[in-house]
């Protein structure tokens, strides 16, 4: 498990990246918000745990959904500032304070999940402005690499973590966007503060995907079991995705006008 939690992140990661060369940096952020690592990972521990482990981890997972989003807002606005490496430390400082308040207050599922349907909108109307990138992207391939080898570092570092934190900080820690937090980091290097905005502008609208992805199982798992809440929760994706692509014009930060 460990080892395909490791390849499944690799894998996003390089194509995330190969993405970003070909169609640009908001459709990298959306495939990458969408649920490539956790539905997997998920489909494995239904198989392996019992149900009620891993609804569970659903539940705790739709609880931890808004400090994800606001890790994505916290980025986007802290990039317009300051390096890569501060808007880093800023958008994890925000993510633990909003998942640590999120898990105390231990909101009922119910109001979790209104919560976590309400959130990628505000997500997105908190998002600044940006220009958009029109230019053909680069990404060298030593740079590929590294991108590809700090998401697996990250990973095992935060998966070796929730093997010895308490329940309440290792689920925090698994909830910690793997993707979210390396992508940006080397666009914002190479490609400055617009083009990362419009990543993580994709992220959050990705995450919808994901959001509806732990929705289903949170609320499906004990009524239709595993293998039919799976199916449902990846029929809910592929219809969440398919909309992004028909209206990814107006689920969008509206750019600024260039100079």
């Amino acid at each position: 498990m460990f080892l395909l939690k490791l390849a499944l992140v690799c894998a996003v990661v390089l194509a995330a990246s190969v993405a970003a060369k070909r169609f640009g940096h908001g459709v990298a952020g959306t495939l990458s918000g969408l649920p490539m690592i956790a539905g997997p990972i998920m489909g494995f521990v239904l198989l392996q745990a019992p149900l009620s482990q891993a609804h569970a981890i659903a539940v705790a997972t739709i609880v931890a959904y808004p400090a994800m989003l606001s890790h994505m807002v916290a980025f986007a606005h802290a990039v317009r500032r300051w390096p890569w490496w501060v808007a880093l430390l800023a958008a994890n400082a925000v993510f633990l304070a909003v998942g640590s308040l999120l898990a105390w207050v231990a909101l009922p599922l119910p109001a979790a999940c209104v919560l976590a349907a309400l959130a990628p909108w505000a997500g997105l109307r908190s998002m600044p402005a940006h220009r958009r990138e029109r230019t053909v992207l680069r990404i060298p391939p030593i740079e590929l690499v590294l991108r590809v080898a700090a998401a697996a570092a990250l990973a095992a570092a935060i998966m070796g973590g929730a093997s010895v934190f308490p329940a309440a900080v290792s689920g925090l820690l698994l909830a910690l966007p793997i993707t979210g937090n390396v992508l940006p980091c080397f666009t914002r290097a190479r490609h400055g503060a617009d083009a990362t905005i419009e990543l993580l502008a994709g992220f959050l609208r990705g995450m919808v995907g994901f959001g509806a992805f732990f929705m289903v199982l949170a609320l499906a798992l004990p009524t239709l079991g595993a293998g039919l809440s799976y199916a449902t929760a990846w029929g809910v994706v592929l219809v969440v995705a398919w909309v992004l692509q028909r209206h990814r014009g107006t689920l969008t930060v509206p750019p600024v006008a260039p100079d």
